[in-house]
């Protein structure tokens, strides 16, 4: 039988889902909260019990009202303590996005004002400093059909003495 109680000691993770839209220009779908500054990928928190695919699935159809097709995780992003806030894991899936689905895009107006679709070197330019920092990477993984593990946004090199 589990020792509830040494589970329930230990740490809980925090988690994130987002989802890296390319069109077929190669272009980044983008969405502006009403609550924070900057432009950010569609997703969100984590529910509990929730798997980080199911969260990211939930998100676009919460954020933009459909699902978009996703190819797999091409991120995992692990954000330090940062401001008093815990750390947070980060899951960044890769898919693409029709013109069609970008013209259907109904926003929850009380949740974001925005979209865009901009080209990957604009990014710096648009997002918060978090958000940009793992687009380059991850950007990169999707085109080499892997996936990428970040730390604070910046890759962990394997196989190298630490």
């Amino acid at each position: 039988m589990p020792d509830l109680a040494y589970y329930a000691s230990l740490p809980r993770a925090r988690g994130a889902a987002a989802a890296l839209l390319l069109d077929d220009l190669g272009r980044v779908l983008l969405v502006k909260p009403t609550y924070k500054e900057g432009w950010f990928l569609p997703g969100g928190v984590i529910e509990a019990d929730e798997s980080p695919l199911s969260a990211c699935v939930r998100e676009c159809e919460e954020e933009l009202g459909f699902v978009p097709r996703l190819d797999g995780l091409v991120c995992v992003d692990w954000g330090s303590p940062r401001d008093g806030i815990d750390s947070v894991n980060v899951f960044v899936f890769a898919g693409t996005v029709t013109g069609a689905e970008v013209e259907a895009i109904r926003l929850p107006p009380d949740e974001l004002s925005d979209h865009v679709l901009v080209a990957p070197e604009k990014i710096p330019e648009l997002a918060a400093p978090h958000i940009a920092r793992r687009m380059e990477p991850s950007l990169r993984a999707l085109a080499e059909g892997r996936a990428v593990y970040l730390e604070d946004g910046r890759e962990q090199p394997f196989g190298a003495a630490t």
